[in-house]
Formats: structure tokens, sequence, C-alpha cells
């Protein structure tokens, strides 16, 4: 009770401080200059009156080129747009259109977009800076904008299904995002600017629905020091601001998918349904945006029994955002996020039946406010604060002992945790544009506070190993259940200049000094970006850079040594203990904030007004990164920062515009090799109680060669078809032998090449009850389409009757969509 009450102080306090911002006229932290850009798409009638065109492409083009899709009312949006002359054009089957729009800094505009009857126009004049798709940023960074998210094919249509849609990213076999040859626990992972990672694992720690998604970026080398915190990647949601002029409800998902097994139905497959509601309490003034879903959703294992084979997942979301126009110069935004869930079974797999598995808890929520002063024409000052609880439970589906077998497991999960945990970060930002006989400079000044606290509890049962002849081989047995509590403080200061010598060529270099509490040290991190426009016309440009970067320490690898010890026993056929070895959690010397060298290679080319290339390089040296290894001489598991990783990618990337539509195409070679032993995968969610000794190798998620191919077409009877191939080298695997120690070098192993259709398919259609701002959209989406067998188990262990044979295989699923909008 007093721990709730406690919870309930906290988050009346962040509020507190929430409205301390709004109301304040000059404001304290950072993110950036960016305005936004809304309004509708329409044709004047004879009569002089308006008729909205629903599902116009809309396309922003400047500094690089942005695309939307009109929404059933004509309405369209751009967030995050920096300050800059604009043409906006927005084209329909038999109609275009275009404006030109300057955007300012933190300024929300409202532009309408006119389209005419091609046919009637005279003459179309197209500019070649009109159609660019190149930029001069020096950091490699891929988006996916707004119709992409609106209609690509997703499973759970989730922000983060949508990230594989980049070249280089991956959904590796423990279902986590990885990106760019980095751990999910090595990059940044961004919600409005706002850190939204978990402090104890470093893994992401929430999702939004699709619906109030505006962008999806994905940065590999941000060469900008405002990004820290990471030795990988970083990612960025963007959400959508909210209408200022109009209502707008959208409601999706109402029918319950029955569950079908052996050819009965029974029981509930999944249930999940969402509303998003947005639209002005104060016209041009104050929006409200309102996201709510709930979701049940069972995820079969088809090798496992039919009714013994769901994962069960059940969770609810609930988004809310404020956005505030104070004054022309200022703006603001305050967003909630609330996202308790639970997994039931979590980890089910062919080996590890229900009863082993545990189930996976978590409680969570989130608060960010964001204060935005314009106070010129070229200098903005941006405050941000974040509050987020994210809490986890592991706790077990059975009590009896947890017995490793070669071809499967009994018993309850052998790791229950309970963990409590928050993250409060205030950011502050300036940015001033100057000119001068030496060119333009964008300069940025930022500092950053981070406070982190985790409180746990770990209970560890005894563990047991069995051979093929059903005899007891081994028993790993664990000390006491522990407590703790930690906290610790994060402190970055960083300096940016965007020089501008001449239009042809642009400098970024950046330092940022990171100021970690648990490793007690400072960490200067050095970034230098360049771009160069080889021709003319600025259709050709070369850009590369390199930097430094400096990760967070996770809370888990802090309370490492608070954890219980192990105590590991060989035992005889009849059972006795012939040996035992007793190992305590050490340190190997201080802990140290491990750190990597990137650079990267790229060359843009716009070859024509609809078709661009891109070709490009990076490496990523990553060192001092954390290693857990076993020492029976010394009775020690250590963890320390001797390990490394080292990620290669060489990428080719296609952009093909057509008249109803476009492709992306991709290719990437790529190479992830780094310490084998990652944390997480021994004292995360889903532990493994077995640890052997480290060894290099390539990386689980590691896929040398990857095609990506989807596009996103208007075709005939008002169809709007986006399919989606993925074909890439299969993820890496060890063998292993019936005491569970590896054979031989660790994941030299593979699974056959993945290979994946998937395809959505949706058109507007008329509801019988007519009503002038009621629109319905129907259809349906297919993964995997063309059924290939795509194996995520495979019995590894060599003294198996079935060694080496692959299972759980995902067939072809079918999905059917309906959406209304008022």
């Amino acid at each position: 009770m007093n721990l709730a009450l406690n919870n309930v102080r906290k988050l009346l306090a962040a509020c507190a401080i929430s409205v301390i911002l709004l109301c304040r006229s000059v404001s304290l932290s950072g993110a950036t200059d960016a305005g936004s850009i809304h309004g509708d798409v329409f044709i004047v009638e004879s009569d002089g009156g308006h008729s909205v065109i629903p599902d116009a492409k809309v396309v922003l083009q400047g500094n690089g080129s942005r695309e939307t899709t009109a929404n059933d009312h004509g309405s369209y949006s751009f967030s995050s747009v920096p300050p800059g002359v604009y043409v906006i054009e927005a084209t329909a089957p038999g109609m275009t259109g275009s404006v030109t729009v300057e955007v300012k800094a933190a300024a929300d505009q409202s532009v309408a977009i006119p389209l005419e009857i091609e046919t009637l126009k005279a003459s179309v004049t197209v500019s070649a800076a009109a159609e660019q798709f190149v930029d001069s940023d020096p950091s490699p960074q891929a988006a996916i904008e707004r119709s992409t998210i609106r209609n690509a094919p997703t499973k759970d249509d989730r922000a983060d299904s949508l990230l594989p849609l980049i070249p280089g990213v991956v959904r590796g076999p423990d279902g986590l995002i990885n990106i760019k040859g980095a751990r999910s626990s090595q990059g940044g992972y961004l919600v409005n600017s706002a850190s939204a990672v978990d402090p104890v694992t470093g893994n992401a720690a929430l999702s939004l629905p699709v619906d109030v998604v505006e962008a999806v970026t994905v940065i590999s080398n941000p060469y900008d020091p405002e990004y820290g915190r990471l030795t990988g990647a970083v990612s960025k949601i963007e959400t959508v601001t909210g209408n200022m002029d109009k209502f707008h409800l959208q409601a999706q998902n109402f029918f319950v998918r029955a569950r079908r097994r052996d050819g009965s139905f029974i029981g509930i497959e999944s249930a999940t349904p969402r509303a998003t509601l947005t639209g002005p309490l104060i016209r041009h003034k104050v929006a409200l945006t309102q996201s709510i879903e709930y979701r049940f959703v069972r995820t079969p294992v088809s090798s496992l029994p039919p009714l013994e084979r769901d994962i069960k997942f059940e969770g609810f979301t609930s988004y809310t955002q404020a956005d505030v126009s104070l004054t022309d110069r200022q703006s603001a935004s305050v967003s909630l996020t609330l996202y308790p869930q639970k997994v039931n079974y979590y980890g089910l797999n062919t080996f590890l039946p229900q009863p082993s598995t545990p189930d996976v808890h978590q409680r969570g929520h989130m608060l960010s406010t964001q204060h935005r002063d314009a106070l010129g024409a070229d200098s903005l000052l941006v405050s941000q604060f974040s509050y987020k609880r994210f809490d986890v439970d592991v706790t077990p589906n059975s009590t009896a002992p947890f017995d490793l077998l070669v071809e499967t497991t009994t018993g309850g999960f052998w790791d229950r945790q309970s963990r409590q945990s928050e993250h409060t970060e205030w950011r502050e930002l300036f940015q001033h544009g100057t000119k001068g006989p030496l060119g333009a400079h964008q300069l940025k000044f930022g500092a950053d506070y981070a406070h982190d606290n985790y409180d746990g509890r770990i209970d560890m049962a005894p563990v047991t190993i069995f051979g093929t002849s059903g005899v007891a081989l081994e028993q790993i047995r664990f000390g006491p259940p522990s407590r703790f509590g930690i906290d610790h403080n994060q402190i970055a200061l960083f300096a940016a200049d965007h020089w501008q010598p001449t239009r042809f060529l642009t400098f970024d270099a950046g330092l940022r000094l990171d100021r970690d509490g648990i490793t007690n040290s400072t960490s200067p991190a050095p970034r230098l970006g360049l771009a160069l426009m080889l021709t003319k016309d600025a259709r050709t440009v070369l850009k590369g850079g390199a930097g430094m970067f400096y990760d967070r320490v996770p809370m888990n690898i802090a309370s490492f040594r608070d954890l219980p010890g192990r105590t590991v026993s060989v035992l005889s056929p009849a059972g006795w203990v012939e040996d035992s070895q007793t190992y305590l959690n050490t340190f190997a010397g201080n802990l140290r904030n491990p750190r990597s060298f990137a650079w990267n290679l790229e060359l843009d080319r716009q070859v024509t007004s609809s078709f661009a290339l891109r070709a490009g390089f990076q490496e990523r040296n990553t060192a001092r990164d954390f290693a857990l290894d076993p020492e029976a001489s010394r009775g020690l598991l250590l963890l320390s920062n001797t390990g490394n990783s080292f990620y290669r990618e060489f990428e080719v990337t296609s952009h093909y515009k057509v008249r109803r539509g476009m492709l992306n195409a991709s290719y990437v070679r790529s190479k992830a090799v780094g310490n084998l032993n990652d944390f997480n995968q021994f004292f995360g969610n889903n532990g493994a109680p077995v640890i052997e000794p480290d060894q290099q190798g390539r990386l689980p998620f590691d896929a040398p060669n990857r095609v990506l191919a989807w596009g996103e077409w208007d075709a005939p009877f008002r169809l709007t078809v986006l399919p989606q191939v993925d074909v890439h080298t299969g993820f890496p695997y060890s063998l292993i032998d019936q005491e569970r120690a590896f054979i031989g070098q660790r994941d030299s192993q593979r699974f056959p090449r993945f290979a994946s259709l998937d395809l959505q398919v949706t058109r507007p259609v008329r509801l019988p009850f007519r009503h002038e701002r009621l629109k319905a959209r129907v259809g349906f989406s297919v993964f995997n389409l063309l059924n290939r067998f795509n194996p995520r188990d495979v019995q590894n262990d060599v003294d198996s009757v079935r060694f080496d044979a692959m299972f759980n295989g995902v067939g072809r699923i079918f999905r059917g969509k309906f959406t209304l909008e008022f």
C-alpha cells in the first residue's frame, strides 16, 4: 500500500512539473527547432464550394522529401519539419496541385492544397529542386512515413514492427529488434525525443499503436552529439500532432478471431480493438489526442500439442497527448502513456513447454512534456522533462523442480524476479543560426540530466540436467534470494555546429561529454560528418563521417554482485555428488562504459526525378563490452569489460517513384561478430541457467545477406496495395551435447534461408447508412503468402535422436481489416 502511495505521489509531482513547464513563457530543455504543417486537400466545384479529396498523396519537398496520405476527410499533416521554404504537392487520380510554404521555427501552420483537373491545365512545371530525394545530413538514416505506417502489413500494428522495413534492421531469434548489428540493449529508443528504454535491461520498454505514429526513423551513426548513451544505432518515434481544427475519430479491429485447433473452434485467438480520437479543445490553440487499445492474442507454437501450444498476451495501452499553441513563437506538448501487459508462457518453444515457462507481468507509465520557444527568426530554446516507471514480475507456472532433458524441459521456471525501476530525465537544448563571410552556421548547445533507480528481488530455484538415459548428470543450486536497491545519476553536456561554407559543402562537428554515476567517469565523444554535392544540380551527394559513442550501464549489470551465487555439482549414476564447484559473482576490476568507434561513407544519386540510388558502407567497432565468463579454477563468475564486437555493412538501396505509388528495394551485405555471453541471455526475463565459457563468434542475429523490397500503389478499383518481400540468410546457432556443453565453435551452424512475402490490400467503401463524415475502409493482410517453411526452433543437441531437426515454422496467415473514421 505504501509503495502504491509513493508511486501516486511521484506521478502527481511529475504532472505538477509538466503544468509548470506549460505555463511559463520561457523554457528550459531540448529537442529540435521543428515546426509542423497540416491542412486539407480539396477541389473547387463549379458552384464555388469545396469538396475534400480523400487518400490523396501529399509530398513535402525541400531539404529532402517526405510523403504521406490524406485521410478519408482529405486531411494531412507533417510533424518535425525544420524551418525553411518547402513545396507541398498533392496528387489524386486525374488531379494535381501544389503550394509553396515557409515553415517557421516551432510554428504549427495550416496549409490548404487546392487540386485541379489535369486535362484543364495549360502546363505543368516541375523543378529539379522540388523533386529532390537526397539531403545533406551526413548521418546514415532511413525513415518510414505516415502513409507506409498506415498501409504496411504488420501482425500487431505496433510501431516497432515497422522497423524491419529499414535495411539493416532485423527481428532476432529472441524476438527483439536488432539495428545495424547491435544488440537491442546497445541502441537508443526515443519517443518524441524522450528515452523509452528500460533502465534495467537496456531494451525498449514500450511500443505505441501505429494510429498515433507520424514517422519512424533509424539513425545508424548519429553524428549529432544530442544522441548519446549508446554504442549502436538510435530509433526515433514521432507521434502525430493533434488536429486543432476539427475532431476526427478512428476505430478498428472490432471483430474477435476464433481459435481453431484440430478442425474445431476452441475459444478466442485474438481480440485487438482500438480507437483514436483527435480534435481541438480550444480551436487553433489546444488539441487533444487520445488513443486506447486492448490486445488479447494467442500465438501458437505449431510443434506442441494443439491445446498446449499458445503464448498468451494480454495488454492495454492508453496514449494521451495535448498539443498547445501558446503564442506565435511558443508551443508545448504533454503526453502520458500507460502500458500494463502480461505474457503467459513467455519464451514457449518446442523444447520448453507451457509448465516450464514463466509468466512476465509488466506495468508502466511514461509522462513527457516539451516546450518550444522561438526566441528569434534563427534561435530556439526547447525544454523537455520525462518520467518513466517500469515494473516487471517473472513468475513460474509450476512449483516442480526445473529439469533440463535432452528432448524437452519439465518443472517450473527457475528464475523468479520482481523489479521496480524509474527513469527521470530533464533535457535542455538551445539552437542558434548565424550567417557570415565564412558561410552559415547552425549552432546547438545542450545539457541532459537523468536519474535511474532500481529495486529488485531475485530468487533462483535448483536446476538439474538429465542425459539421454534419463539419469541426472549435473545439478545447479543457487544461494538465498537477494534484495537490492540501486540508483545513479547521469549528466551530459554537448555542443554542435552544422556549418555550410558553400551550398555544395556541409560539415557537422560536435562533442559530447557524458558523466556516469555507476562507473564514476566522464567520457568525451567527438564526432565529425560532411556532405559534398558533386554536381551543380544537387542530385549527387557524397556523405561520410566518424564518431565516438559511449554506452550507459544497464542497472541489472550494476546489480550483478548482489545476485545469488551458484554451485555446480557433477552427479554419479546413483545420484551422488562426485564433484562440485561454487561460483561467486564478481566484477573483474572496476566497471567502465562500453565505447564504439563508427564511420561511414555514402553516395546518393538522384538519377531521374523519379529514381534515386544510394550506396553506402559503414563499420562499427565496440570495445569494453560486458562479458560474462565462469572461471572454475578460482570459483568466480566474472563480469568484465573485456568484450568487444564488430559490425560491417555494405548497402545498396533504390527508391523508384511512379505516378500511383513507389517501390523501395535494397541489398545488404553485413557481418556481426562479438562475445556471445550476453548478460541478458542469462539474467533477463527468460534467462538460461547454464553458463558455459565465453567465446567470440557470429552474433545470434547475424544475417550476412538480405534482400528487402516493398512498395505502395494505388491500384484500380480504389485499392491501396503494399507488398513486402524479405529474404535473408538464416540466423546462426550452436551445437551442444547432453551435458549442455558446446561442441566446437559456437554459432557455427545456421537455420535455412528465411523468405517471406507479406501483403496488405485495403480500399474505402460506402456504408449502408450514409453520413457525410462517416467513412469506412476494408481490406486484408496475408503473411508468408507463399507458405514457406521458416523454422524458429532446431534440435541442436548432438545426442538427441532428433538432432538437426527443424520445428515451429509459421505458415500462411490471413488477417481481415475494417476501419471506421468519423
